[in-house]
């Protein structure tokens, strides 16, 4: 390890050198000439890879529809419940992208999707906050086809809340239709006279469903001619389907 003394440190690879910071000091190392895997290191290098892509892919399906600042952690938070969660992709409802406020500071009910594609916020009272006056609503439903990696649709509905007040129970119709899972992100914010806060405190966007794609009830099946048991005393054409005549 050396310590950069130029005028202009830098980070990164240069050459067979790496430049990194730490404490505020910038340092040097060496790469090594050769790194050695085992089959073990191999294959977590492989599903770090898988859900580093796929945390990409889903980040970026929703970030254009976001209207709150993701905390700087955001990415490598998903990475690991991605790693964990295999193609187990409903390990991801929770997920914040902002760390240091949950929805459930404003909805202490949560809502919850119902199977058929209604989202549900129950009934309850709206604490209110210094100053603050409304409370914004944004609900963004994706349907993602994770195999393919395809946005298929996206739907967004707001709704503008007064605060310190009973919230009557609000049905909210997701038509995102389309072959894939459907991804629900609730978003809130508080909202002063002037705009948005911009407080970290009072803002949030939740990941609160994640319903798998819909598998169809009745399955096609497949036919076969049915067979015809032959009875003594009776004879039969060979035409399909058969023909019984009495002798």
């Amino acid at each position: 390890m050396a310590k950069q003394m130029s005028v202009i440190p830098f980070t990164g690879k240069l050459g067979p050198l790496i430049g990194y910071k730490r404490n505020g000091q910038y340092f040097l190392r060496s790469m090594p000439q050769r790194v050695r895997q085992t089959a073990a290191t191999r294959r977590a290098s492989r599903r770090f890879g898988i859900a580093s892509r796929k945390g990409a892919f889903i980040r970026h399906a929703f970030y254009g529809n976001l209207d709150i600042h993701c905390d700087s952690a955001h990415i490598n938070r998903l990475n690991r419940l991605l790693i964990a969660a295999g193609d187990h992709h409903a390990a991801i409802t929770g997920f914040r992208f902002n760390q240091h406020t949950g929805v459930d500071r404003f909805f202490t009910v949560a809502p919850r999707l119902c199977n058929n594609g209604v989202l549900n916020i129950p009934a309850q009272t709206i604490a209110g906050h210094k100053g603050m006056a409304a409370l914004e609503v944004k609900v963004i439903a994706t349907r993602i086809d994770f195999t393919s990696r395809q946005v298929v649709a996206s739907e967004t509905v707001t709704l503008v809340i007064a605060p310190d007040t009973t919230f009557q129970e609000t049905n909210v119709s997701l038509d995102v239709p389309g072959k894939g899972s459907l991804v629900v992100v609730f978003q809130v914010r508080a909202m002063y006279s002037d705009g948005p806060s911009g407080n970290r405190q009072y803002m949030a966007a939740d990941i609160i469903a994640v319903a798998a794609p819909q598998v169809s009830k009745y399955a096609k099946k497949r036919t076969y001619p049915k067979r015809t048991r032959l009875l003594p005393g009776l004879t039969y054409t060979h035409a399909y389907p058969a023909v019984i005549q009495l002798e």
